[in-house]
């Protein structure tokens, strides 16, 4: 066999039934058809799902924006006992003017303003030479009365002595008795103008009648003074004051009278001490409201015993008064004014409630509430003005409130 032979013998293709070449692409259409039938399939099923998926979520999403959201906050528990700030003006605990009892001129003087002195101390003498001249003849009458007394005694005795022998009548001796009875009583009234008498020459010293400070000192060397306070030429020599415990009188308004008990502790503060605080206890109070003010007068004492604390001096008392009602502060913007009285929002079982409550006291950002909140509830914060009871909320707090 040529070459030519040999490679025309592999290059000519074999003979193909006809038949055969009709049927093999009828599979192959199927298959391609049944591949594109389950794509279309697949993408129509995930578009419905996807669809209906969008609408739940849609539809979730729609219903949980119907429900208001709201923050919520806790009240708190208010302490045990309340302080309370009063104004007060301390007072010494002893306040006395020193007035003249005899009249006379000042001789001399022995203590000016701020001396401290104590009870007993010569302050001032005053000359009273009317009172002397007159305290000698009281005393020379006296002598006189009682010479009269001894002749009256001498005459009674002798006419008791006639009368038993019947030399004298019964009526002469009883005179001679009537006068030594007289003269008795004289002798005892001049007794007692000498006392009085002595008594004034005694006021010629003034002398300190406790233990304090001069805080006035009206007279001088040679000042003609008067006895008495009363009379409008009496001068008031000496005013005196005793600082070693001064005492505060605050007017304690009528809604905590109840608590302003006797023994509570009681803090002084002053602008003149920034920093620091002086300790008193409240010792007694008036036990009557006063019809003007509607305070109770409560008097604090306070130990000063190294008179740091002046008389006269404005102060403020810190009152530590216990609480008669347990009570829960909350902010003043959970507050709802409506007509049926003063409300606040809580939630209970995921609803919005409205309850009435009562203010104890308002602070400005916080209130006091005596009545209708409990520690345990949850108090709606800035609540809307159309939130009703029973209204279904969402809480959340305050800081997912403000994310976009």
């Amino acid at each position: 066999m040529t070459t030519e032979h040999a490679s025309e013998a592999v290059t000519r293709p074999e003979p193909v039934d006809p038949g055969e070449r009709q049927r093999s692409p009828r599979p192959a259409l199927l298959l391609g058809l049944a591949l594109v039938t389950g794509v279309l399939g697949l993408g129509i099923y995930s578009g419905v799902r996807t669809r209906n998926a969008a609408d739940t979520t849609l539809r979730r999403t729609t219903a949980d924006a119907a429900v208001p959201v709201v923050s919520v906050i806790a009240p708190t528990q208010s302490a045990s006992t309340r302080e309370i700030l009063l104004p007060g003006t301390t007072q010494a605990f002893t306040d006395a003017p020193i007035f003249a009892r005899t009249n006379g001129y000042v001789k001399r003087w022995y203590f000016d303003i701020g001396a401290h002195v104590k009870a007993g101390q010569l302050l001032a003498e005053i000359e009273t030479p009317e009172v002397d001249q007159q305290l000698q003849q009281a005393r020379a009458d006296l002598e006189t009365a009682r010479a009269n007394l001894r002749q009256a005694q001498i005459t009674a005795d002798r006419w008791r002595a006639l009368l038993e022998s019947d030399s004298v009548s019964k009526q002469e001796t009883d005179v001679a008795v009537s006068a030594l009875s007289a003269m008795k009583a004289t002798v005892d009234s001049n007794i007692a103008n000498v006392g009085r008498l002595e008594q004034l020459q005694a006021f010629e010293k003034i002398f300190a009648p406790f233990d304090g400070v001069i805080t006035a000192r009206n007279v001088d060397i040679g000042v003609l003074v008067n006895a008495g306070s009363t009379s409008t030429a009496g001068r008031e020599l000496f005013h005196m004051t005793a600082i070693q415990t001064l005492r505060v009188f605050v007017a304690v308004p009528e809604v905590y009278s109840r608590a302003a008990s006797p023994g509570s502790p009681a803090t002084l503060t002053l602008d003149e001490f920034p920093g620091r605080s002086f300790q008193g206890k409240l010792v007694r109070t008036a036990n009557a409201i006063d019809l003007a003010s509607r305070t109770l007068n409560v008097e604090v004492d306070v130990d000063n015993p190294g008179g740091e604390l002046l008389p006269g001096a404005y102060v403020f008392v810190h009152l530590k008064l216990p609480r008669q009602v347990a009570t829960v502060t909350i902010p003043a913007n959970t507050l709802l004014f409506r007509a049926e009285g003063l409300q606040v929002g809580v939630v209970r079982d995921g609803r919005a409630q409205l309850v009435p409550v009562t203010i104890a006291h308002d602070y400005g950002n916080t209130v006091e509430i005596s009545a209708g909140l409990q520690p345990t509830d949850q108090v709606i914060v800035a609540p809307s003005d159309s939130l009703t009871s029973g209204t279904p909320v969402r809480v959340v707090s305050a800081s997912a409130r403000t994310r976009p």
